[in-house]
């Protein structure tokens, strides 16, 4: 009966095992099928059209340079490698500065052949129209190829604009940098810190005062990443800006004190374990030989459980670089290349975190964030796999 009993016990265990192995299978799966449809997406908005005049020699566009022009940033054909002519911009909606109601018609029925029209007079224009009001048969202009985005644009692009027109610009660059700023500033504050405290806890705190620490530093885990940001926004924020005279204080140095704070508790409990785990018979006999209790630390405990500490940083990066609220409400969410510490940035978490409710469903927009997603996902592998190799090297 125990036999059975146990048999049952392990047939549970194994389902229980695969179902949960299956399920992140499929979770990955799903997302870079999401991700992976960006690179089929038309570089323009889906279900428009860029036309040109046919004396334009201007044959392609990037979606930068698209949204410089329709910007007003670029004014010129020839500062594209274009003829000498001002470019007259055309949206749709301008159509009826150009044409009256009854020219266009009772029923809209003329708007194709009014926009052939006007494409074949204005030497300059670009023309940004719906495909369902270009003329099938005689189009007097050029439509510029329907380019899709590329993963050169994608990983290479150093503008992040999912809402620009007619072009939307996905780089992933600013918000890369700006997740690892923000991360590599709180492992630099947290750490010494961190490992401060796990050495205080493992070999210096009496029985008494490391049982009432243990649980306070491991509550803090617990506390919900809103509840750090809004610390974050009420205490540190203010304490950024006026003590360093910032014109706000909304930066990434705000994120890693922050973050800093969140990836404490990890550090301090695997550094600490780590540390205890050094065999006392090394300790006494370091002792015994004349070294201090400090020499011991630095030249026994440290060395020998350098591996554990190890691990512990890589976990605490993995907590920052996966953390989304108490980031998206200190870091200013500015989705630009960040050249100062003391400057406003955005993390992959945040943007995700923040557009994801206004992406339409199956878009360029949504797509891109699912990429974020997977880009996000491989980093936090990395770390993953990063930490298994490292405790596979411990020296015991």
């Amino acid at each position: 009966m125990k036999k059975f009993f146990e048999k049952i016990v392990e047939g549970g265990l194994l389902i229980s095992g695969s179902v949960s192995s299956f399920t992140i299978l499929l979770i990955v799966f799903f997302l870079f099928k999401e991700a992976g449809g960006l690179f089929n997406t038309p570089a323009t908005e889906e279900g428009y059209v860029l036309a040109v005049n046919e004396k334009n020699d201007v044959t392609k566009l990037s979606p930068e340079k698209i949204m410089d022009i329709f910007d007003g940033n670029i004014s010129n054909w020839k500062e594209i490698n274009g003829m000498d002519q001002e470019i007259l911009v055309f949206r749709f909606s301008d159509l009826t500065n150009y044409y009256s109601e009854e020219e266009l018609g009772d029923e809209f029925q003329y708007v194709p052949e009014k926009i052939s029209e006007l494409v074949a007079k204005e030497p300059g224009i670009i023309a940004f129209f719906p495909k369902q009001y270009l003329l099938e048969k005689g189009f007097q202009g050029r439509v510029l190829p329907e380019e899709k985005i590329t993963p050169g644009e994608f990983f290479g692009g150093t503008k992040w604009y999912p809402t620009s027109t007619p072009a939307p610009i996905f780089g992933l660059v600013p918000l890369l940098l700006g997740t690892l700023l923000v991360s590599i500033g709180a492992i630099i504050l947290s750490l010494p810190f961190g490992v401060a405290v796990a050495i205080y806890m493992a070999e210096i705190a009496s029985k008494r005062t490391r049982d009432l620490l243990k649980p306070i530093i491991e509550l803090l885990a617990g506390i919900p990443s809103v509840v750090y940001g809004f610390f974050g926004l009420v205490v540190i924020v203010p304490l950024i800006q006026k003590g360093l005279h910032l014109p706000v204080g909304e930066t990434a140095f705000a994120g890693s004190v922050v973050l800093a704070i969140m990836a404490l508790p990890t550090i301090i409990t695997v550094a600490e374990d780590a540390m205890r785990t050094t065999p006392r018979a090394m300790k006494e006999a370091s002792l015994a030989l004349g070294a201090t209790q400090w020499q011991t630390i630095y030249k026994v405990i440290i060395p020998y459980s350098i591996s554990g500490i190890t691990s512990a940083i890589v976990l605490g990066i993995g907590r920052a670089i996966g953390e989304t609220m108490a980031v998206l409400m200190v870091t200013g969410n500015a989705a630009v290349i960040p050249t100062s510490f003391f400057e406003p940035v955005r993390t992959i978490p945040a943007t995700i975190a923040a557009e994801l409710g206004e992406a339409p469903a199956g878009g360029a927009h949504y797509e891109a964030l699912f990429l974020l997603g997977a880009v996000l996902f491989l980093i936090t592998l990395i770390l993953s796999i990063s930490v298994e190799y490292i405790s596979s090297k411990r020296k015991i």
